[in-house]
């Protein structure tokens, strides 16, 4: 399961070129005029869809973390009863997201800050719930690791996997291989 629509709406156009404009010049190097311009429409345009670009930003930011923890229901709903299938599927979405999405990866490293406090409280919030479903299921599979070591290597996944805006021209088949091997072997390494 991708955490991309196959069309997207106009929208979701103006939400991928602010994502891809902030991610190159930062969130206060971007003009809304800017933005409107990337997808055809003037700048006050925008306001027909967003309030501002911090309305953008809170969408983008939010968006990401609600498909995340959607997707990642989803895939342990698909592949109940059997973990290693369960993490192979989460490893998989979230490679997916890592490397079709290393824009908002960006966005998040330098702008989550710049959210509205609520706004930052349910990214933050939606974060912990994605996380707690991966602890669930690796857990399920090394029942006898506490918790707040499977929690730590989760996290420590994640960094890895969240690395894609880094990384060099590999091509996307070598880097998702090397991704999923990393991965995994991370999680073998609890077995350790």
């Amino acid at each position: 399961m991708s955490t991309r629509a196959a069309a997207p709406t106009r929208r979701e156009q103006i939400l991928n070129e602010a994502a891809r404009l902030f991610a190159e010049r930062g969130f206060h190097g971007v003009g809304v005029d800017e933005i409107g311009a990337a997808v055809g429409i003037s700048g006050p345009g925008l306001y027909r869809h967003f309030a501002g670009k911090d309305a953008m930003l809170a969408e983008l930011l939010v968006g990401i973390s609600e498909r995340l923890l959607t997707g990642g229901r989803h895939r342990v709903a698909e592949a109940a009863g059997d973990p290693g299938s369960v993490l192979a599927s989460l490893i998989d979405g979230h490679i997916d997201f890592a490397l079709d999405d290393r824009a908002l990866i960006t966005v998040h490293d330098r702008e989550l800050d710049r959210l509205r406090d609520a706004d930052r409280k349910l990214v933050r919030q939606l974060q912990r719930q994605y996380v707690e479903l991966w602890v669930e299921v690796v857990r399920e599979l090394h029942p006898d690791v506490p918790q707040a070591e499977v929690r730590i290597c989760v996290h420590a996944v994640f960094g890895l996997l969240n690395s894609t805006p880094h990384l060099g021209p590999l091509g996307r088949e070598a880097t998702e291989s090397l991704l999923r091997r990393v991965a995994h072997g991370a999680f073998g390494a609890l077995s350790g």
